[in-house]
C-alpha cells in the first residue's frame, strides 16, 4: 500500500536533507541504486543470440495497441498490433511504450515468454510525466512548491498506479534547465535555477524508483534530455543549441548528475544539436562525459526517431549511416525509427561496428531488465486486479490536492482582496477556464482523463456549499472571440461583488512542439480582461499556464493574480482552498516572469555587464537596459506572497571569514506581522564579487520553508562550505578562489531581504 503521508517537519526539512546529500562526499560516487550488476546468466544468454536478436534488444517501439500515435507521429512498426506481437515472437523488440494497460501487456509478454526463441522478457515503458490515472500538477508547478520531498511523494504515487498497469519504465523526469519561456517544454521541468533543478531531479528519481526496482510499485526513471535541450535558440523546439562547455557544465549538466547519483539507470538523448553535432551522434556527450567521466552504468535511449532525424540535420546521409553514427556515439537503444533493427546486423557483418560494442549495449539492457526483476517474474507488474484497485485511490487524490495547493503562487494581492469570504458576496467566474472538464490535467498526460478532474466552478461550489452565489460566463474562447461573450461577461461582472477571471493557456499551448513567439495572454482573452476590468469590480486573475507569461493591461493591473499552472485531478478544489483561505499560498516562482516578451531568454542568475544600469528607478544613457523598461523581471524567480505579512531582519554571520576547509553560518529573523498563519520560503543567495571567470549577479545556494503563526518569529540558519562556492574555471574543471562574497537571505532573487558579506580565505 502506498503511504503518501508526510509530516510537516519532513516536508519542511526535505529540501535541506536532499541538499545536504547533494553536497556530501557520497555524491561523488554513484549510489548503490545506480550500480548495475550483471548476473552470470546474461553473458551466456548473449552468446546464444543472433545478430538480429541483439538488434531487437536495442529496438524500442511505440505500442501498436493504441495511445502513442496521438502523442507523436506514427513511425515504424506501430500500426498493427498483431504484426507487433509477431515481431515479439521473432525477438525483434526489446519492448514497447505508451500502450494501454495490463491486458495488452499480458498478451505481449505471453508471446515473448511462450513463443520467442530465447524467452527474453519485454520491458513496458510510458510517458508518466506527472501522474498515471491520478494526475498531479505539471512538473514546473510542483517545482513551485519548493518542496522536493513532496515531489518525491507524487512520483511515488505515480509509480504506485503506473506499475500496477504493467509499466516498468517511465520517460521522466525531464531535468532540462529552461531559461526561455517561449519553449513549450518548460512545463516539464523545474524551471530556470540549477540548485532547484538538482533537488527536484533527485527527488523525482527517488520517488519513481523507491527502495528497489524489483518492487511491484516502482518503475525505472529516465533522465532527459541529454543535453541542453532547454537552451534551444529562440525557444523554438528541436532547434539548434550553441553553448560553451563551461555553460554545459555549470548549468545544463548538474541536474543530470543529480538524477544519476540518485539512481537513474536510463537516460534519453535530446533532439537538438550542440555546436554542430546532434546529441544522438555526439560521442563526447555519450561516451567521454557520461560514461568515462561520470562512470554512468545505465543505458541511453534515443528520443522519438532521434537517430532518424540526424538525416534532416544534415549529419547523416541515410538510415544506415545514421544507425552507425548514433550507435558508435553511445546511444544504446533506438526508439521507434527501427533503424537499429534494420541496419545494425549488416553494419556488424561488414565490420563497421564491432560486435563487442553491440554486446556491451545488449548486456546493459539485459542487466537492467534483471534489476527490474523481469527475468525472475516477467509478469510481476501485470495484474489486472491490482491495476483496478490502485487507480485513483483516495490516498493518491488527496496527495494530488496537497501538491496542487502548494504549487499555486500568489503574485499580487493589492488591498488584501484575497482570501475571499465564504458567503455574503456574489462571485462571477469568467473566462474560458471558468468551468468545464477540459484543460485541467495539462500537457504530457497520456492516461489521465479531464472528465474525472475538478474544474474551477466545481471547486468553488464545493467550498461554498449551499451559500454559493455564483454566475459562470465563458466570455471568450482560448484563442478566438466568442460571439456575445464579452457582453455577457460584462453583465455578470456588474452584478457581482468580485470576479474570478480564469484565463491563460490551453493544454495545447504548452508542452512539446508548442513554442510561442509571444508569451502574452491571447488577444481574445486580453480583450475580455479589459472589458471586465472596466466595470470597476475587483478582479482576481486565476492564471492557467505552463510557462512564465508577460502581462499586459488589465491582466497586469488586476489587484490579485494567482498562478495555478495545470494542477491535475484536484485542480478546482486546490484553487478554492487558496481562494477562500483554507490554505495560505506558499508556492514560489521557479522561473522569472518578464516585464515584456522581448526580454526572453531571461533568468535571474545572469552575468553582469561592464555597464550595469544602477537602478530600476532610473534608466541611464549608455548603460545596459532596454529603451523603455528595466532589465529586471516583473516577478522574479522565488517570488510569491502569503496571507501573512512577512518581514526579514538581522542577518548575522557567525564569523567574517570562511576558512578553506571550514564552514560559515548565517542567521536571519523571519517574522509574520499578519493575522494569518503563513508558510515562507526563505532563500539564500550569494555573489562572488571578483573571480577569474565572471560570476552571476546572484546564485541561490539554499532555501528553507518555514511555518509562522500570526506574530511569530523564527531564526533561520544556513551553513555554507567551500564546495558550494565552486564554479567551472578556465581549465573547465570545478574551482573556487579566495575572495569577497555577498550573501542575501531574501524572499526572491531580486528582493534585498537582508544582506551581508564574507571572505573565503585560502
Amino acid at each position: 500500500m502506498l503511504d503518501t503521508r508526510i509530516s510537516r517537519r519532513a516536508a519542511l526539512m526535505g529540501a535541506g536533507a536532499i541538499a545536504a546529500w547533494l553536497h556530501s562526499p557520497a555524491r561523488a560516487l554513484m549510489s548503490q541504486a545506480a550500480i548495475v550488476e550483471v548476473p552470470s546468466f546474461i553473458d551466456a544468454l548473449i552468446a546464444k543470440m543472433t545478430l538480429a536478436e541483439k538488434a531487437g534488444q536495442l529496438s524500442l517501439m511505440a505500442s501498436a495497441w493504441g495511445g502513442s500515435t496521438v502523442i507523436n507521429p506514427a513511425s515504424g512498426s506501430n500500426a498493427n498490433f498483431e504484426q507487433q506481437v509477431e515481431e515479439v515472437r521473432k525477438g525483434m523488440l526489446t519492448g514497447v511504450f505508451n500502450g494501454s494497460g495490463t491486458h495488452m501487456c499480458r498478451i505481449m509478454q505471453t508471446a515473448a515468454m511462450k513463443d520467442s526463441r530465447l524467452k527474453i522478457p519485454l520491458i513496458f515503458a510510458a510517458d508518466i510525466i506527472h501522474g498515471h490515472r491520478t494526475i498531479f500538477p505539471v512538473p514546473v508547478g510542483e517545482a513551485a512548491s519548493f518542496e522536493p520531498a513532496l515531489a518525491q511523494k507524487t512520483a511515488a504515487g505515480a509509480s504506485y498506479e503506473a506499475a500496477a498497469a504493467g509499466i516498468d519504465w517511465t520517460f521522466a523526469p525531464m531535468v532540462d534547465i529552461s531559461r526561455d519561456q517561449r519553449w513549450g517544454r518548460t512545463m516539464e521541468g523545474a524551471g530556470e535555477d540549477v540548485h532547484l533543478g538538482n533537488l527536484f531531479a533527485a527527488a523525482r528519481v527517488k520517488g519513481f524508483q523507491g527502495a528497489s526496482l524489483k518492487a511491484i510499485d516502482t518503475m525505472m526513471a529516465c533522465a532527459k534530455h541529454f543535453a541542453a535541450y532547454g537552451a534551444a535558440e529562440a525557444g523554438l523546439d528541436y532547434n539548434t543549441v550553441d553553448v560553451s562547455e563551461r555553460t554545459l557544465r555549470e548549468v545544463y549538466f548538474p541536474p543530470f548528475q543529480s538524477a544519476f547519483d540518485a539512481g537513474a539507470l536510463s537516460a534519453m538523448s535530446s533532439f537538438n544539436e550542440i555546436s554542430g553535432v546532434p546529441s544522438n551522434g555526439n560521442e563526447w556527450l555519450m561516451r567521454t562525459v557520461l560514461r568515462d567521466e561520470w562512470k554512468y552504468q545505465g543505458f541511453v535511449v534515443s528520443d522519438y526517431t532521434g537517430d532518424m532525424e540526424m538525416i534532416d540535420h544534415g549529419f547523416a546521409a541515410d538510415a544506415r549511416e545514421a544507425t552507425k553514427i548514433a550507435f558508435m556515439a553511445g546511444v544504446d537503444m533506438s526508439m521507434t525509427s527501427g533503424f537499429y533493427r534494420d541496419h545494425l546486423p549488416d553494419l556488424v557483418e561488414k565490420g563497421e561496428v564491432p560486435m563487442a560494442r553491440v554486446d556491451e549495449s545488449v548486456r546493459k539492457v539485459l542487466a537492467i531488465k534483471a534489476k527490474l526483476g523481469l527475468f525472475e517474474d516477467p509478469f510481476r507488474r501485470i495484474d489486472e486486479k491490482r491495476e483496478a484497485a490502485r487507480s485513483r485511490t483516495k490516498t493518491t487524490l488527496a496527495l494530488s490536492r496537497e501538491m496542487a495547493k502548494k504549487s499555486i503562487v500568489l503574485l499580487k494581492n493589492e488591498g488584501d482582496v484575497l482570501p475571499l469570504r465564504k458567503g455574503g458576496q456574489k462571485i462571477a467566474i469568467i473566462g474560458p477556464f471558468a468551468a468545464g472538464q477540459h484543460d485541467l490535467n495539462g500537457p504530457w498526460c497520456v492516461y489521465g482523463d479531464n472528465k474525472l478532474a475538478i474544474d474551477l466552478e466545481t471547486g468553488v461550489r464545493n467550498a461554498l456549499g449551499k451559500s454559493a452565489q455564483i454566475t459562470v460566463v465563458q466570455g471568450s474562447q482560448v484563442e478566438a472571440p466568442l460571439p456575445g461573450g464579452i457582453e455577457a461577461a460584462v453583465a455578470a461582472a456588474r452584478d457581482a461583488d468580485v470576479v474570478l477571471l480564469a484565463i491563460g493557456e490551453s493544454e495545447r499551448m504548452s508542452g512539446e512542439a508548442q513554442s510561442r513567439s509571444s508569451i502574452t495572454v491571447p488577444a481574445p482573452q486580453q480583450a475580455l480582461a479589459e472589458a471586465v476590468a472596466a466595470t470597476g469590480k475587483p478582479v482576481i486573475v486565476v492564471l492557467k499556464n505552463g510557462r512564465a507569461l508577460a502581462f499586459e493591461g488589465a491582466v497586469k493591473n488586476a489587484p490579485a493574480i494567482l498562478v495555478t499552472w495545470f494542477l491535475g485531478s484536484e485542480s478546482g478544489n486546490a484553487i478554492a482552498d487558496v481562494l477562500f483561505g483554507d490554505y495560505s499560498p506558499s508556492g514560489r516562482l521557479p522561473m522569472s516572469f518578464p516585464r515584456e516578451p522581448g526580454q526572453q531568454p531571461y533568468y535571474y542568475s545572469h552575468k553582469p555587464t561592464g555597464r550595469p544600469n544602477p537602478s530600476d528607478d532610473k534608466l541611464e544613457e549608455y548603460k545596459t537596459h532596454y529603451r523603455s523598461i528595466p532589465n529586471s523581471a516583473l516577478y522574479p524567480f522565488g517570488h510569491g506572497l502569503t496571507y501573512g505579512k512577512i518581514e526579514y531582519s538581522g542577518l548575522t554571520p557567525d564569523k567574517g571569514n570562511l576558512a578553506w576547509d571550514g564552514e560559515i553560518a548565517f542567521t536571519a529573523t523571519i517574522t509574520n506581522r499578519g493575522t494569518r498563519t503563513a508558510e515562507e520560503v526563505v532563500q539564500l543567495y550569494i555573489r562572488d564579487r571578483a573571480a577569474s571567470i565572471t560570476r552571476p549577479v546572484r546564485e541561490m545556494k539554499a532555501f528553507r520553508k518555514i511555518t509562522l503563526a500570526p506574530g511569530a518569529s523564527e531564526t533561520v540558519r544556513f551553513v555554507l562550505k567551500r564546495p558550494q562556492l565552486e564554479f567551472i574555471g578556465r581549465d573547465l574543471k570545478p574551482t573556487v578562489e579566495p575572495g569577497l562574497f555577498d550573501v542575501w537571505i531574501a524572499p526572491s532573487a531580486q528582493a534585498q531581504g537582508v544582506h551581508s558579506t564574507f571572505t573565503l580565505t585560502a
